[in-house]
């Protein structure tokens, strides 16, 4: 069975003793039926709620420069960007390299450079080399471009919810059980049971936890800072 908000909603089913949706009744199923078309968003919600930076939710942007313009709009579903990730793709047409441009404050730049927005003089132009957040959903560059340059910059998506019912949810099937568990926890509550709403709430916690092991927790390798000697040591014998 195929990985969507249709298979998702008539596993709540299966678990209720209802009958299954199909494509054809899907939009306009009421009562339980559209309470677990809810829940199963309410769980995908909680789920993105619970960890900013899920790895399926990472986005590499890319974004054509505009020539004398410095302020840019981030994409309306972003919930974190990493600032550290701003860089200019080298391109041989504009003959430009690549750069990774480094942060400064917005308080640096109004102090600074905040001049470049307002002059016509092209001189202060060139290939951006920092990057600064502004209190809006915008970022800037300093300088402002010479050239229509292509910036790469990452950031973490929000979701949207599902509505039709081959839309296919963000977090990966194999976690598809996380969601189903979650769901269940809203269609106990909406029946009443609240006992079995305490255990389903509680597998579901469970589920995201391991999702985090999963998925997040990572050991990062760290590189030695020890100054290498150019003499080889072998079982304690020096060889030159």
């Amino acid at each position: 069975m195929a990985y969507n908000y249709l298979s998702l909603v008539n596993d709540i089913n299966h678990k209720f003793n209802e009958v299954p949706l199909t494509s054809v009744n899907f939009a306009s199923a009421a009562g339980f039926y559209s309470q677990a078309k809810d829940a199963i968003n309410s769980a995908i919600q909680d789920i993105n709620q619970d960890h900013f930076e899920w790895p399926f939710n990472h986005i590499r942007d890319e974004v054509t420069l505009t020539a004398g313009e410095t302020r840019y709009a981030f994409n309306n579903d972003m919930k974190s960007v990493d600032m550290d990730s701003f860089r200019i793709k080298k391109n041989s047409t504009l003959n430009n390299d690549t750069v990774k441009l480094e942060i400064i404050s917005y308080e640096d730049y109004l102090e600074k450079y905040l001049d470049q927005e307002y002059t016509s003089d092209t001189s202060v132009r060139g290939v951006p080399q920092y990057v600064f957040r502004a209190p809006n959903m915008e970022f800037g560059l300093v300088p402002c471009p010479d050239q229509n340059y292509e910036l790469v910059y990452e950031y973490y998506r929000n979701t949207v919810d599902l509505i039709n019912y081959d839309d296919v949810p963000d977090i990966p099937e194999i976690f598809k059980h996380v969601i189903v568990e979650g769901a269940m926890y809203y269609c106990y509550m909406f029946r009443s049971n609240e006992q079995a709403a305490s255990l389903s709430k509680a597998k579901f916690d469970k589920g995201v936890k391991n999702m985090r092991t999963i998925t997040i927790n990572r050991y990062e390798y760290v590189r030695s800072t020890m100054i290498q000697s150019n003499k080889r040591f072998i079982a304690g014998a020096r060889i030159s």
